[in-house]
């Protein structure tokens, strides 16, 4: 017969190791350049006065797509009915891109990029990084869309905006009850890197030298 003491800690094993299991499965949302697809929506130059803390959010997102470049981290880049809404604004460098489509969709998810990202040296890359406008539509749908297709988000709440600010702050409540994680451009990038001897390291420090400008978060 077990006395009661040992009896009771075998019985809390299989419970410890069910916890254990559980942990082991977590997504706890960690990055690699190796995983990542970083996603500019819809940055664009009829928005520019519109979009609340334009100027801000249009600053952090060139930090991102620079960085991309420097991490080798492929850069998706669409364009809401560029024809009426005009192309991603010129102080964004994006010519790194591996596509740049325009849509009506809302989502960036249309079938161009669907197809791009299937491609085999993008297939295995599960990782999302989002940033762009509007939080509230082209970017919220965008993340729905990419968790729905077992992508784990990481959506840059620096880098998103919409014409509101409640607009905004709703959408990144929304994405980050979905599933989403809700992160800055800086949190992101040093992540990426994971070591001040990453080979982008000095290039990447550049670009976050001087702190992010007030996006009105």
């Amino acid at each position: 017969i077990l006395h009661p003491k040992l009896a009771e800690s075998q019985s809390k094993r299989p419970k410890m190791a069910a916890s254990l299991a559980r942990s082991a499965l977590r997504n706890v949302g960690k990055l690699t350049p190796e995983s990542s697809v970083f996603f500019l929506c819809d940055m664009q130059d009829r928005f520019r006065d519109s979009i609340f803390h334009f100027q801000a959010i249009s600053n952090v997102c060139n930090r991102l797509t620079c960085a991309a470049e420097a991490l080798d981290v492929p850069l998706v880049v669409t364009e809401q009915y560029p024809k009426a809404l005009g192309h991603t604004v010129t102080e964004i460098k994006h010519d790194h891109a591996i596509c740049n489509f325009p849509k009506t969709k809302f989502s960036m998810m249309t079938p161009e990029v669907v197809d791009v990202l299937a491609q085999a040296d993008y297939s295995n890359r599960k990782d999302a990084v989002l940033f762009g406008i509007e939080a509230h539509v082209c970017v919220q749908q965008t993340a729905l869309d990419l968790l729905e297709s077992g992508y784990n988000v990481h959506v840059i709440a620096d880098a998103v905006s919409s014409r509101t600010s409640v607009n905004r702050q709703l959408a990144l409540e929304r994405m980050k009850h979905s599933g989403a994680f809700v992160t800055s451009c800086e949190s992101v990038l040093f992540q990426l890197m994971g070591d001040s001897k990453h080979k982008a390291f000095k290039t990447v420090q550049k670009l976050i030298m001087e702190s992010a400008p007030d996006s009105g978060l």
